[in-house]
């Protein structure tokens, strides 16, 4: 049976069924009145619920909650995201604040607080106004339309909305994935991204579902960095209703290639979207990596690269200095052998075998003058590949970090 994914560049997380937004400005933000800072996505029916959490030791309250919820129920009905605050590094207040925060939801919403998630994103050390908070939500009006304002609500240092549908048809049977992100600074994650909010009406097994998110986010969201820190906030949740009616979808199901599919289609495209949006950014930078001996060391070759303050900067002047991009994937700790090392930017081999080749610099440093960069490492010692994505590093993002919280 053939399967069809219907790629919907303006769909998002109220896209499948069954599931509504609203969002509004509470005042967490220091922006002006017109701005949003508080939402809640909230699914009609109760939804199997698979998440991975930041690696940083040093964890959000919202982060320890959620973890906590989910390992005991598997289960969620909606999530209230706040933007301006992280509430993180807040000690047993800012804990509370996140509890009292998922009540006053289920209050609000008429279910249990055990599935009602909590995000957070902002700055780290600033307890939440609960007093803004209340007010916010009750106010919050959810709707189908809501879902592009909760994508604009999300944003801190964001300068653009992020968020995609993809639908997945299989013979008689149709299914839909929605998602959207945050995030611009600090990202390097080893898990995820700083918030990003999955959504699915199909019919799903817990234990597949958890798999294939972590499979999707290791080649997503693991594979983009901007400036080599990882968030004390980040998570990735995806939420599936069954509102689809589809069977059930299980590792040896008919539809598990599809679901695969389309869940790395989403999460590549929100990836590659945080990489574009990096703070200052003015280019996306994909990195391939070919011919790995493993898997391991193609990622370690390719997050190395796309990492490196001197490649970035390379980019962003257009400087066709191949010899940064080589020494980052020599340090990378994967094996490598110098002789055997491609270098390509865009299809203009620069280096092979281990040596330099002729190149005509200016037509190399117009390939760098593009809106998106591709960078290509050939290894030559195996079967294995992978790509990342990054962002060039310029003066505005220096900007943009000095002044954060002044």
């Amino acid at each position: 049976m053939s399967t069809k994914l219907d790629i919907q560049i303006d769909g998002g997380v109220t896209t499948p069924k069954g599931f509504l937004a609203g969002s509004t400005y509470a005042g967490i933000k220091k922006q002006s009145q017109n701005a949003l800072d508080l939402s809640i996505l909230y699914s009609e029916k109760s939804c199997t619920t698979a998440a991975v959490f930041t690696t940083n030791k040093i964890k959000a309250a919202p982060v320890i909650l959620d973890q906590n919820k989910l390992e005991k129920t598997r289960k969620s009905r909606a999530v209230v995201i706040n933007s301006g605050c992280a509430n993180a590094c807040t000690g047993e207040q800012g804990m509370q604040a996140a509890i009292e925060t998922s009540e006053i939801v289920a209050k609000k919403l008429d279910i249990s607080a055990d599935e009602v998630m909590t995000a957070s994103t902002g700055v780290i050390g600033v307890q939440l106004p609960m007093d803004k908070i209340k007010a916010g939500i009750s106010k919050i009006v959810l709707s189908k339309e809501g879902g592009k304002e909760l994508t604009r609500a999300i944003m801190t240092t964001d300068t653009r909305p992020k968020s995609i549908a993809v639908t997945v048809r299989s013979g008689s049977t149709e299914f839909t994935i929605g998602g959207t992100c945050k995030g611009a600074g600090m990202i390097h994650p080893n898990m995820a991204t700083m918030l990003g909010f999955l959504t699915s009406d199909a019919l799903i097994d817990f234990d597949f579902l958890k798999s294939e998110l972590k499979k999707a986010v290791d080649k997503s969201f693991n594979m983009v960095s901007v400036d080599g820190d990882t968030s004390t906030n980040d998570m990735v949740i995806i939420m599936c209703n069954g509102l689809a009616n589809n069977s059930k979808i299980t590792r040896d199901s008919n539809l598990a290639n599809g679901f695969r599919k389309a869940l790395q289609q989403v999460c590549i495209f929100l990836a590659k979207r945080i990489a574009q949006d990096g703070e200052g950014a003015t280019r996306l930078i994909e990195i391939q990596v070919n011919g790995a001996l493993n898997q391991k060391d193609a990622k370690l070759v390719a997050r190395t690269i796309s990492n490196s303050p001197l490649v970035k900067t390379a980019v962003h002047g257009c400087d066709p200095n191949w010899g940064r991009i080589i020494a980052a994937a020599g340090r990378s700790g994967a094996e490598l052998i110098q002789d055997k090392a491609d270098v390509y930017i865009g299809g203009m081999c620069l280096f092979k075998s281990g040596i330099p080749q002729p190149f005509n610099k200016k037509e190399a440093s117009d390939l760098l003058n593009q809106d998106e960069v591709i960078l290509r490492v050939d290894l030559n010692l195996g079967k294995a590949n992978s790509t990342a994505w990054g962002c060039d590093l310029t003066n505005e993002y220096i900007s943009i970090n000095a002044d954060y919280t002044t």
